[in-house]
Formats: structure tokens, sequence, C-alpha cells
């Protein structure tokens, strides 16, 4: 079963923020900078993937998944890539800290972290996921792991004052840690039923491939950050 559950269809709050928050970034979040000559000399970098049934791939093939897109990708613009999808369907960001020494384990260099829909959809309070992603970025940094922060934006249908209080964590988050920050991991695929399932919360190939395009300006960032 989806973690994200089917009742509640994705009716968002303020898409349109995702710019202004972009600017408010300590880092931009769109970025040309592509692969230096050295690219093919330099060892290979380990991009794990790690969040809930959007970064698995629910309802797809391993390959049609964000993850897979973005290392072909990368590999396609020269870069020695490899990316790990480490995504886990029906996660909480409780349940992302809690195998936060597995993804560990696999030695990456770059962490996109995309976690909190579903702590979101159950009503857990915004505090746990707020505590939560900040430990795990916390651990990230303190292990010289270099992690891209994907936000989430919650349904309206819970009500002004928990979609503010949730759609905040993530900013937040982003400003107190300097991390790259991705401020709507569904930007502009949200809402859209050519680029949805069934379901209208889970990605078709073609909605990934969205993400990708917004999130690539990002890991090309982050690459070029673990080479120097």
């Amino acid at each position: 079963m989806p973690d994200l559950v089917k009742q509640h269809k994705i009716m968002l709050s303020a898409p349109g923020d995702t710019e202004d928050l972009c600017s408010e970034a300590e880092n931009a979040c769109h970025d040309d900078e592509k692969p230096a000559a050295t690219e093919s000399s330099s060892p290979e970098i380990t991009v794990v993937a790690m969040g809930d049934s959007l970064t698995a791939g629910y309802g797809l093939a391993e390959e049609d998944a964000y993850p897979a897109k973005l290392e072909r990708r990368l590999r396609r613009e020269g870069y020695k890539v490899r990316v790990v999808n480490a995504g886990v369907s029906a996660e909480t960001t409780s349940d992302t800290l809690s195998r936060l020494d597995w993804v560990l384990s696999m030695k990456p260099d770059i962490v996109i972290l995309e976690t909190g829909a579903n702590d979101g959809f159950r009503g857990f309070d915004p505090a746990g996921p707020r505590e939560n992603i900040d430990k795990i970025l916390t651990r990230l940094r303190a292990v010289g792991v270099l992690p891209i922060l994907a936000g989430m934006k919650m349904v309206m249908s819970l009500g002004p004052a928990y979609v503010a209080d949730f759609d905040a964590i993530y900013p937040d988050m982003a400003r107190k840690h300097g991390v790259l920050f991705m401020p709507f991991f569904l930007d502009g695929v949200a809402t859209r039923p050519a680029l949805n399932q069934d379901d209208g919360i889970h990605p078709r190939a073609a909605g990934y491939d969205m993400v990708v395009e917004n999130i690539l300006p990002l890991v090309r960032k982050a690459i070029a950050q673990r080479r120097k």
C-alpha cells in the first residue's frame, strides 16, 4: 500500500512560493555548473537518494524513478557518478532517522533528503519531523556528507495553521544548516494529471523527468563542491 494515502488528493499550499523560497536559501536553486575537464580522472561520486515512496518510485519500474533518471542524465553530461535509490515506501521522518547508519554505510558523498510527507498526511505534530530532519542534517554534516534537502508542502485540507507550521520546516532547516535546498520536491509536477499516477500523488515517469530537471542544478553544485 502506498505511503501517501490515496484519499488525500494534492491540494497544495502556495505552489508559487517556490521562487521566493529559492532566493532566500543560502545557496542558489539554479546553477549551470558542468563537469570539469578532470572529471574523467576523478573518483566516482556516490549520491544516495533517501526518502519515502516519492523517492522509491512507487508504482514504477526502478529505472523510471528519479534516482535512476538522475544518474543517467549526469552520466550523459560526463559526470562520474552513481546514484543509489534508498527510498522506502510508507516511511516517516522517524524511520528515515532510524536507518541513517545504513545509508552512511554506503559511504555517500552526497545525500538527497526527501522525507516528511507521511508525517504530514498522518497529522503528526510538525515538531516531530522538524526535530528528526534537524538530527539527520546534523549527522550528515558531522561526517562530511553534503546534503541536498528537498522540501515538501502539505495538503490544505489539514488546515492553514498546520500547513504553515509544516511547510516552514524545510526552509528553516535549510537556513539553519546552510545546505543546498530544493524548496518543493514536486514543483511543476503536483496537481498535473498527465505527470501523476491515478492516485494523484505519485509521479509517472514523465513527472520524474521534471523532478530531475529541477534538482539537477543542485546536484551539479554539490558535485563541484565535493570535487574541491
